[in-house]
């Protein structure tokens, strides 16, 4: 009798009440959906830090493009295009009026203002970069452009469309004509490839400053 009731005993297997095991279903379905809830925020999450890194990445690309246009501006960086190759030296053994007239500061200040009107976006003087600062006058009997002595003859360099630079130079009793008249000899020559170099100078302000908006 007691063997009978062992091996009864051994053979009975627990179980779980029907009520626990639904609610534990529940339970697990419930962990799932939130799991999937989860995967899917974790996804939403990933394509906006995408999205964020490559609004970075744009951002940083428009501010190295404005970097490097003002550079251009400024006249920091070199810079190449079309353009036109003005010379102008001093009269030669010829003509009546050889020898009267020579090239002034105020004749290569007149060229250079001809061109910026006719749209030259670069120019230098003797592989002089023209900047806002720049200073074309004279010492004594030689011409200094940013400080630094250049002869004849002068090179201007003027970046811009080439029919327009050369055109306001050469119109009816323009300039070019001007100085041909006086016995100095200037050609205009279009370029469709001229390399400006970079200001050497300093560009630092001691007193000028932003000023404060409103």
């Amino acid at each position: 009798m007691l063997a009978l009731q062992f091996r009864t005993t051994q053979n009975t297997e627990p179980t779980v009440p029907y009520d626990r095991a639904s609610e534990l279903t529940a339970e697990l379905r419930a962990l799932e959906k939130e799991t999937t809830g989860l995967e899917a925020d974790a996804g939403d999450l990933e394509r906006k830090l995408s999205r964020a890194r490559m609004g970075y990445t744009q951002a940083e690309e428009i501010l190295r493009a404005e970097v490097k246009d003002a550079a251009v501006i400024a006249g920091v960086a070199p810079v190449e295009g079309p353009g036109v190759r003005v010379r102008i030296s001093d009269p030669g053994e010829r003509g009546a009026q050889s020898g009267i007239f020579t090239v002034r500061d105020e004749d290569l200040l007149k060229l250079i203002n001809e061109l910026r009107a006719a749209g030259a976006e670069a120019m230098s003087i003797n592989r002089q970069r023209i900047v806002s600062t720049s200073e074309v006058r004279l010492a004594g009997s030689v011409i200094n452009v940013n400080t630094q002595k250049i002869t004849p003859p002068y090179e201007i360099l003027a970046i811009g469309g080439p029919a327009a630079l050369r055109s306001s130079l050469e119109i009816r009793n323009g300039l070019v004509e001007t100085l041909r008249d006086w016995g100095m000899e200037v050609t205009v020559e279009d370029k469709d490839h001229i390399v400006i170099p970079a200001y050497r100078g300093s560009l630092r302000f001691e007193f000028a400053r932003q000023a404060r908006e409103g």
